[in-house]
């Protein structure tokens, strides 16, 4: 038969019969693919006699037989299916939410003048914001592409004269070249699936121009007469809404209220790709790996039980009477449990032993996971992962997250810039407000403010540094300071600021210094620390009492020479020199170095004047000794504790005052004793010290 599977024979001559009509010396091992599958070339190609490879098998050879898992090539159909991994994948919904969140988080307008300030934040609210900024977050890390349509509203003329009387003088007085006194008062959000580009081959010549495709289910469910419709078509823009009465399905966006802002796009693409894009592979798996869970568990859940009755080896066939008996018991047993069945050896179980234990776990997803989550830039250390890496991974990885929430930010402050300035120039403010955020620091956060912070009082940094690490805007900080410092001086009754380098009982403080130093006698004095003058004491009265010709001149004065009494010096008294005792040269040490310091201040301005030197830097080798020696001279010429005057060191000078043998022995002495304990040679403030405790040893103190 030629259509027969198979063939046979019986003896050699057979075999070789059946072996020519085959022809199976001839076969070439080529497989024949049916018409469905021409298209994908599988073909065995021989490589030399006898032996053949089978081509490779790519990703295009898996999707030709799975077509629903392709990854899409065309931007649109990317967009798409990233929307909805983000709508059918917890993971992806989750990481997208929290980045917007992140990013959005501490969101202020802040200007220097008050009022306006005030004004900002109330446009802000009233154009929800808060909850636009988060949107525009979301759709951007989402699909790529956020395609914004500003809609304006009309100031009222007395709201307007209103808002511009609050803003004092921070409103221009010219015109601004604004319609209608407008500003934006409601931000839609559209599809980039259902924007198509105009004219697209134009793009390379001039700005291209993108239409709104209105689905055509779209369309019928907003012409339709339901309650739910009427209020979805009234929520339309008013130009929207005229184009849907009028028929039309391909809706021109006006360019002056329509935005485009893409995370990273390619200058050659028209749209951008969406973050989850590259890693739609590792969606795929993760979503058949959840299935192939699902069915191991459906096939748990459906185990098969085997009720035998007879059995043929021992020629026991069971009657319709028995297996009726076996069933009725069987379906009994509805509650589940435990069930007794008493029966003869002719009736056998046998249960199906299910091995889902070993297929189910949460092993086979960690490396799904984990390439996911590196997909999205999301740290192993956050995600709770076993074995996260090291310290030098774990950071690279948050400095990745925190530049994607940067990133988008910055796209977000593109934005709103551009409306505040809409706002500034139909409102007349001199002065646009600033965009202030939270800032994202995922480490200690508390310990790298404490760290800027003491740079900036080093100087090490600027306090402008200082204030845009702290996420602040120097120019606002600054006249915020100063209007609180106004305030605080104007109004007495608000509490004055303390703190480290804030000291309100500064004045008090200095009016008690000068107190115990007797300083404070003059009303000049007081009036420079803002202090009430000292009323005079007054005195109480005695009654006078009437006196006699003899007690009078018994009670007359009686001149007994010398300065009237309670009369003040003319001169100024000589200071008083307290010598210490005897035995005690610490003092004189400690007045020694003092004395020595002072002498330095006195000649050494003379000394650079003499050399025609700007300071003591300038000075030469040589004359710095001379200019020490001098010192040196005019010190041991002093007596101990006594006042130093530039008169007296032009004295000691004109006497030709030199040290004495015993200073210089004792000198020579003590500064040799300091090699030996330092092996090193003193410098000049050591000298001062040996000089002092040279001049202390030889003193007499009588």
């Amino acid at each position: 038969m030629s259509d027969a599977l198979y063939r046979t024979w019986a003896s050699d001559s057979e075999k070789n019969s059946v072996y020519d009509i085959n022809d199976l010396d001839g076969y070439d091992g080529t497989v024949h693919r049916s018409a469905a599958n021409s298209s994908r070339n599988n073909s065995y190609i021989d490589i030399e006699p006898n032996r053949s490879v089978r081509s490779s098998f790519s990703r295009s050879d898996y999707d030709a037989f799975r077509p629903g898992e392709a990854i899409p090539t065309k931007q649109k159909r990317i967009m798409g299916m990233c929307m909805n991994a983000y709508d059918t994948v917890g993971i992806i919904r989750n990481v997208v939410d929290l980045m917007s969140d992140f990013a959005s988080q501490g969101l202020v307008l802040v200007h220097p003048n008050k009022t306006i300030e005030k004004f900002y934040r109330k446009w802000f609210r009233q154009v929800n914001g808060v909850d636009r900024s988060e949107r525009f977050l979301n759709y951007l890390y989402r699909t790529g592409n956020v395609v914004v349509q500003r809609r304006t509203a009309k100031l009222d003329k007395n709201k307007e004269a209103e808002l511009r009387r609050a803003a004092g003088a921070d409103v221009l007085i010219q015109e601004m070249k604004v319609k209608k006194r407008e500003i934006p008062w409601i931000y839609d959000f559209l599809n980039p699936v259902a924007i198509d580009v105009k004219d697209y081959g134009m793009m390379a010549v001039g700005k291209p121009q993108f239409t709104l495709n209105i689905s055509k289910y779209t369309y019928q469910s907003l012409v339709n007469s339901s309650e739910n419709s009427k209020n979805a078509y009234k929520t339309l823009p008013q130009g929207l809404q005229k184009r849907i009465q009028n028929g039309d399905r391909k809706i021109p966006l006006d360019p002056d209220s329509t935005f485009f802002y893409h995370y990273k796009k390619d200058d050659w693409l028209l749209w951008a790709n969406p973050m989850i894009y590259a890693i739609l592979d590792d969606i795929g798996m993760l979503e058949k790996m959840k299935l192939a869970d699902i069915a191991a568990l459906d096939g748990a859940i459906s185990s098969v039980r085997l009720w035998t009755m007879g059995d043929f080896d021992q020629k026991i066939v069971p009657t319709k009477a028995g297996l009726n008996k076996v069933r009725d018991i069987l379906a009994s047993n509805v509650g589940g449990g435990t069930m007794d069945l008493v029966w003869g050896p002719e009736l056998k179980f046998t249960e199906s032993q299910s091995q889902v234990y070993k297929f189910l776990g949460s092993e086979k997803y960690q490396p799904v996971l984990t390439s996911i989550y590196a997909g999205l830039g999301i740290p192993p250390t956050l995600t709770g992962a076993a074995g996260g890496g090291g310290y030098t991974n774990n950071y690279v990885s948050l400095k990745t997250l925190i530049e994607r929430l940067e990133y988008g930010r910055e796209v977000l402050s593109r934005f709103w810039r551009q409306e505040i300035e809409y706002v500034r120039k139909a409102m007349g403010f001199r002065f646009p407000a600033e965009i202030h955020f939270d800032s994202i620091i995922l480490s200690d956060e508390a310990a790298q403010k404490n760290l800027l912070i003491q740079l900036a009082d080093r100087d090490i940094i600027s306090q402008e540094t200082l204030l845009e690490r702290f996420r602040e805007i120097p120019g606002i900080e600054r006249v915020r300071v100063r209007r609180e410092e106004r305030e605080r001086k104007n109004d007495t009754s608000s509490p004055k600021k303390a703190g480290p380098y804030h000291n309100p009982q500064h004045v008090n403080d200095m009016a008690k210094i000068a107190i115990t130093k007797d300083i404070i006698d003059t009303e000049e004095y007081l009036d420079q620390l803002g202090l009430p003058h000292r009323p005079e004491e007054e005195q109480p009265q005695q009654p006078e009492e009437q006196k006699t010709p003899q007690q009078e001149e018994k009670y007359a004065p009686v001149d007994e020479g010398g300065r009237p009494k309670l009369a003040r010096d003319e001169t100024k008294r000589k200071q008083k020199r307290v010598l210490p005792r005897s035995g005690e040269p610490v003092a004189a040490t400690i007045w020694g170095i003092s004395a020595q310091n002072k002498i330095s201040s006195i000649i050494t301005p003379i000394a650079c004047a003499h050399h025609k030197k700007k300071d003591a830097r300038a000075l030469s080798k040589s004359e710095v000794d001379q200019l020490e020696y001098l010192k040196l001279c005019i010190f041991t010429g002093m007596e101990p504790f006594i006042d130093i005057t530039e008169e007296l060191v032009h004295n000691i000078i004109n006497n030709n005052t030199k040290p004495s043998e015993a200073f210089e022995n004792s000198v020579a002495f003590e500064a040799k004793e300091f090699i030996r304990l330092n092996n090193r040679k003193p410098n000049i403030s050591e000298m001062k010290h040996i000089h002092a405790s040279s001049y202390a040893s030889i003193c007499s103190f009588n």
